[in-house]
């Protein structure tokens, strides 16, 4: 193996995938937040709110997948390793200026490993959700900034996501 291999956590000596061992670490308190926007028209927006989708309740659909989603994290992202939740919440709301449905989702666990990606998991299942719910009304739905807003715990410590987006700020 190369010498920067060694570098890559999640390879093993023969160079193939492994999933790293967190047995030995301490469990501690980890939470996480996550935020998606589904951009849709004025019609498709007003449809959401009035309950005029024909596949139902648009946002109570997609908190439920949301929360499905983190709990099945593991099952998706192959590298994720299962974590027992001990919460998980979704907020679903219009923003009228932007014309979109905002999503945030919080994760929170004790173990051995963090929550980020239940959280991005869980924002990017909602979204799709409405995607799907959505798609027979309008057929240019955007989903858009998936992104981890926040975590603690852990030994890399706390992150809190600056207002502007890292492909804002970089020159092209």
């Amino acid at each position: 193996m190369d010498e920067n291999r060694e570098d890559f956590t999640h390879f093993n000596r023969q160079g193939r995938a492994r999933m790293v061992c967190v047995g030995e670490k301490p469990d501690s308190r980890r939470t996480a937040v996550a935020a998606a926007r589904v951009m849709v028209s004025k019609g498709t927006l007003e449809r959401i709110r009035s309950g005029g989708v024909k596949k139902g309740d648009v946002l109570t659909v997609a908190q439920i997948a949301g929360i499905m989603g983190a709990k099945r994290t593991a099952e998706l992202i192959p590298m994720c390793h299962p974590v027992f939740l001990d919460g998980v919440d979704l907020e679903l709301s219009l923003d009228e200026h932007r014309c979109c449905v905002e999503i945030r989702a919080s994760v929170v666990c004790s173990g051995k490993t963090g929550v980020e990606m239940e959280a991005l998991t869980a924002v990017s299942a909602a979204a799709l959700t409405i995607y799907d719910m959505c798609k027979a009304v309008q057929r240019d739905i955007v989903i858009q900034e998936i992104r981890l807003l926040e975590k603690t715990g852990g030994v890399r410590g706390n992150y809190i996501r600056k207002e502007e987006t890292q492909w804002e700020t970089q020159p092209q």
